[in-house]
């Protein structure tokens, strides 16, 4: 069976063991984006967890009959979601001109045609029309996608951050954040958990992101987040063994 095929399975009956395994499948090519940056001097094991939250996206949005390879799409969703990653530490990652023209240029082309044709462009449609490779424009959309995210997510910041939920005022499973033993050791088990469960663990432990922050950058709801994130820690738990209370 194709990735394609399969993806156009799991679009069909939403088997969620299909989605983990083909998650766990695609794994390399979230570690051959991540090596783009090793330079920044950033745990390349930090680096490939972000990357993940962007192929975890990727799957969920991907759509088989755009005419687009998978990984065609999916590799500028996990670069958008590293180079997030970065600016929001505070870091520059410079997006080229070009891609940010063609980003212009590939939305003013997608309403043209959706107006003439009365329905939207597929990616092989829309790359020949604007005469770029199908990887170009996928990247183009991408940082779009993530200008009108960032845009977004600024206007709403500070009245999300005013509005806590009630099991992030209980510091329940902040306490048991605290209780998991020291990073290196940590580490070694994430590998081991689900792609969601160690993405959530990532970004609770390590990057210091609320339970509604987690669940704004995996497009879920905070209680979604808080069963993923007790799911991991029994996990974590029952890898790591006998831990101190």
């Amino acid at each position: 069976m194709t990735t394609t095929e399969l993806l156009r399975k799991l679009r069909d009956t939403g088997d969620p063991q299909l989605r983990e395994y083909f998650i766990r499948q695609q794994e390399g090519l979230v570690r051959h984006v991540a090596k783009d940056y090793v330079d920044s001097g950033e745990p390349v094991e930090d680096l490939v967890s972000v990357g993940m939250i962007g192929l975890i996206n990727a799957v969920d949005r991907f759509d088989p009959d755009r005419g687009v390879k998978f990984a065609t799409f999916a590799v500028p969703t996990i670069r958008g979601e590293i180079r997030r990653y970065f600016r929001d530490h505070t870091w520059a990652i410079r997006v080229p001109r070009r891609i940010q023209e063609l980003s212009l240029r590939a939305r003013e082309a997608q309403e043209e045609w959706a107006l003439r044709r009365g329905r939207a462009p597929t990616y092989s449609e829309l790359a020949q029309v604007l005469n770029v490779t199908p990887e170009d424009l996928v990247e183009a959309l991408e940082v779009g996608r993530q200008y009108e995210s960032v845009s977004l997510e600024s206007t709403a910041e500070d009245d999300l951050e005013d509005r806590p939920t009630a099991a992030d005022r209980a510091g329940e499973e902040d306490r048991e954040l605290e209780a998991l033993p020291q990073r290196d050791q940590l580490v070694r088990a994430l590998r081991r958990l689900q792609p969601r469960e160690r993405v959530v663990i990532i970004l609770r432990y390590f990057h210091d992101l609320s339970q509604q922050e987690v669940g704004k950058r995996l497009g879920v709801s905070q209680m979604h987040v808080s069963r993923l994130q007790h799911q991991a820690l029994r996990n974590l738990r029952k890898i790591l063994g006998p831990t101190q209370d």
